[in-house]
């Protein structure tokens, strides 16, 4: 760490005890930060959440196993970790305030804030079940008994997630979603539908459409969903998997400038140089000034905690390849790098690579042959080869990329 940082900033205090803001912590030591840090975060140690819809729902991981990292993980590195909630922020005066009124002052404060559920937007959307937190998962286990009928709307990565979970679990599920099929724009049309066609398979019926209204049923338990087609699925429990919304309250109160997130640059920064930003909470400007779409994935928060810890110590920020996502379903295991969205690539072509004509990996070519995105279920050679391929911008051949005989590995030789 460079003399001057480590002058002018003795205190940092992170608010959110997410990944993103576990990641820059530990980044924060890493770099040789010696000073204080104060961790806010209200559910105690910070825990891992894509496993909230996997092997945490269906009982295979406990509490401990979930955890980022052991209690002694926060003493070794001097971190003091507070289980409060932070209700303000006063850049001014270089304090946060805590729910109960202690001030805490800071040289640096990170908002890792995350973000919250999306609600179903149509009466009665609140008796849905919604998936953030380690006691919603709790909840939603619970209903998930055998013979229990469940409906999920929205089958994106949660909802499809929940719904394997449920069948796991002995449960009945019904995966209503307006799309047909659904992840397209993340995975491609041919491994969307290869995902979307196990649900079947497994038993879960799927229903193309929307609810326009939720209510009890006669005795109170049960839930009507009522679609925009006039049909109805009757459930024992509903659950909303529609995305988050990010969680910019402190940011606002603030100041700081937000929109569809906290406004960050390329080190993290928001619009006052003291405060940073990282997670789902933030939304990075590029640099024409335009504003990129927020990232709701593990990887990006994890960069992101990164990013701004260099940032808050007035060094350059890292550089990341291609943007990586995955997910769990049916058991198998499903991963795509790059984009696979055609809207955003004039002139792209799809490329697949089959076995019996089963898709195993999709890929987004450019027009000028270099690959954009790769998306595959059970490869996950294909796809570290498809990454190093994009981010080393090499133009590879179209034919070995198609060929289900051709080792990944010498994709890149």
């Amino acid at each position: 760490m460079n003399a001057a940082a480590s002058n002018s900033v003795r205190r940092i205090v992170v608010v959110g005890g997410g990944v993103a803001g576990f990641s820059a912590i530990s980044e924060l030591r890493i770099r040789g930060y010696d000073g204080a840090i104060t961790l806010l975060s209200p559910e105690g140690l910070p825990y891992d959440r894509p496993t909230l819809s996997k092997g945490f729902l269906v009982g295979t991981e406990d509490a401990a196993k979930i955890r980022l990292a052991p209690e002694a993980w926060y003493a070794e590195r001097d971190v003091e970790l507070l289980p409060v909630r932070a209700v303000a922020l006063r850049p001014a005066t270089g304090t946060v305030e805590l729910d109960g009124g202690r001030q805490l002052a800071a040289d640096r404060v990170l908002l890792a804030t995350g973000g919250f559920p999306r609600r179903l937007g149509v009466p009665g959307g609140g008796l849905a079940h919604t998936l953030r937190s380690r006691a919603d998962s709790e909840a939603l286990g619970a209903v998930l008994t055998p013979g229990a009928r469940v409906a999920v709307v929205g089958a994106g990565l949660i909802g499809a997630e929940v719904a394997s979970a449920a069948a796991v679990l002995g449960a009945e599920a019904t995966l209503i979603d307006p799309v047909d099929p659904p992840l397209v724009p993340a995975v491609g049309e041919a491994i969307a539908r290869r995902l979307h066609a196990m649900h079947a398979e497994r038993g879960i019926r799927t229903i193309v459409g929307a609810p326009v209204e939720i209510e009890a049923d006669d005795d109170g338990v049960g839930r009507l969903v009522r679609l925009a087609d006039g049909s109805t699925v009757l459930a024992d429990a509903v659950v909303a998997g529609i995305g988050i919304l990010p969680d910019t309250s402190l940011a606002e109160a603030a100041c700081l400038e937000v929109d569809g997130g906290v406004i960050v640059d390329r080190a993290g920064s928001t619009s006052n140089p003291a405060v940073f930003a990282a997670g789902d909470a933030s939304r990075r400007r590029g640099p024409d000034g335009a504003l990129l779409h927020r990232s709701e994935h593990w990887e990006a928060a994890v960069h992101s905690g990164q990013v701004a810890a260099a940032g808050m110590l007035g060094q350059e920020p890292p550089e990341f390849g291609a943007p990586w996502l995955w997910s769990d379903r049916h058991g198998v295991h499903v991963e795509a790098v790059g984009t696979l969205d055609e809207r955003h690539a004039s002139g792209a072509r799809t490329l697949l690579r089959a076995v019996d004509g089963v898709p195993q990996a999709a890929f987004l070519l450019a027009a000028d042959g270099h690959l954009l995105g790769c998306a595959a279920v059970d490869l996950p050679l294909m796809v570290r080869a498809a990454r190093r391929i994009i981010d080393r911008g090499i133009i590879p051949d179209p034919d070995a990329l198609a060929d289900p005989s051709v080792d990944p590995r010498k994709l890149t030789r």
